[in-house]
């Protein structure tokens, strides 16, 4: 079975057609951004990405890349092939809605994410990204309640929308923009009582809450902390919202790690994986007092291509197989864990610390400098990460289900070998 995870299974990649990396940057640096074309030839080496298949990534000189990265999208690696049949299904059919008729392909992507949360939360509203999920929560939350203020976590990110934003905790992203157009309260991870000080006073209309923070280094909330705000919360009548966008759908063990943990929340927020890693797709998923105002007005909320026809037909083929790939998931952290402690013990020198959980892992590093030395080697090395650009000294692994032991092993060995060299960078520097 491992052996058959590693590879997509599908048809072959079709041959794009081949265009220069130099054109390709020059056309980023001069149609999108010149800093975003120095970052991708920077990461590349000078190549582009060509093609993907499974866990690996094609570049334009040929080399290949194992893919940890890809911020959680590609759990189930790239070009699933059971993905790839539904929505080329769904292609041949009827690839987009005409928003006026009831259309068969959502409703069965709504039924059949509330039935994979067990029915736990029976009402879908779907949007394309995480931001998009964030959104309608707060802004239902403020419906129903009819208060203005939200909770928000340190060191959480929901997006970076205006209205996600003001939730995001980084001041990084929010450098230049005067005000907010939620009034959010940021609180500390670690606090049990910080949530019954906030909603005291009656003006909080929800708690938003990463139970492991990908942005923020992958880092895990306390799940006795977790389970008295939401106490706290229900008790003066605040919505409690689990933002699961990154760290849900197995990634971290679980379908959802609030549930699993028994919390009562009003709603779980999932996106990133949802679409297979072909599509885009986010999705609310939440009681039905949350929902109320979209029971009653349906186009309170609406996005032109929110319950898109092509990201809802891969919904049910994603899901069936993330949950298929499963128990190998557990086999795969398991492995990861152990390559995670073998690397700390070689390098205590340069790493300060190993986070998070599942298949959602960061490394600290004793500097932001090292890190970025280590990213550099990893880019010339072929395993591709994801930066944490709100905590520049933790590099993020995120490797798919759809990898093999092998795959973790190999990756531990360039990881070994790029800490090695940013760790006699450092001691030279320190020498200087």
């Amino acid at each position: 079975m491992t052996a058959a995870l590693g590879a997509s299974g599908g048809p072959p990649a079709p041959r794009a057609v081949p265009v220069p990396s130099g054109d390709t940057f020059d056309l980023i640096r001069r149609h999108l951004s010149p800093r975003l074309a120095l970052t991708g030839s920077f990461a590349g080496r000078g190549a582009t990405e060509t093609a993907a298949d499974g866990c690996r990534v094609t570049l334009s000189d040929g080399r290949t890349a194992l893919d940890f990265g890809s911020y959680a999208v590609t759990l189930l690696g790239h070009r699933h092939p059971d993905v790839l049949a539904a929505v080329r299904g769904q292609l041949d059919a009827m690839p987009t809605s005409t928003r006026s008729l009831a259309n068969p392909t959502a409703a069965r992507a709504a039924a059949h994410l509330a039935e994979y949360f067990q029915q736990a939360l029976p009402k879908v509203y779907f949007g394309l990204n995480g931001a998009d999920a964030v959104e309608v929560a707060v802004k239902l939350a403020r419906l129903v309640t009819g208060r203005g203020r939200v909770l928000a976590v340190r060191g959480g990110f929901h997006g970076k929308s205006l209205g996600a934003l003001a939730l995001t905790h980084s001041p990084l992203y929010r450098r230049g923009l005067l005000g907010a157009a939620v009034d959010v309260v940021h609180v500390p991870p670690d606090d049990p009582g910080a949530v019954l000080r906030e909603v005291r006073g009656g003006e909080v209309a929800a708690v938003v809450f990463e139970p492991v923070q990908g942005e923020n280094g992958a880092a895990v909330l306390p799940v006795d902390v977790l389970r008295q705000w939401c106490a706290d919360a229900a008790r003066h009548g605040t919505f409690t919202i689990a933002d699961e966008i990154q760290c849900g759908l197995r990634r971290c063990g679980e379908r959802s790690l609030a549930l699993a943990a028994g919390l009562p929340v009003d709603a779980v927020l999932v996106g990133k994986p949802l679409g297979g890693g072909v599509v885009p797709l986010s999705a609310l998923v939440c009681s039905e007092e949350l929902y109320a105002p979209l029971s009653t007005d349906p186009f309170l909320h609406s996005a032109t291509f929110g319950g898109h026809p092509l990201s809802c037909a891969a919904l049910p083929a994603a899901l069936t197989a993330i949950e298929a790939a499963a128990a190998h998931g557990r086999v795969l952290a398991a492995a990861l864990d152990t390559a995670l402690d073998e690397l700390a013990g070689r390098h205590g020198e340069v790493i300060a610390a190993i986070r998070g959980r599942g298949l959602l892992r960061g490394i600290d590093f004793a500097t932001p400098a090292v890190a970025g030395s280590v990213v550099v080697e990893l880019a010339g090395a072929g395993l591709l990460v994801s930066p944490c650009l709100g905590r520049p000294g933790t590099v993020r692994l995120l490797p798919p289900l759809v990898s093999t032991e092998s795959d973790i092993a190999e990756a531990a060995e360039i990881l070994d070998a790029a800490i090695t060299v940013a760790a006699r960078s450092a001691a030279g520097a320190a020498q200087r």
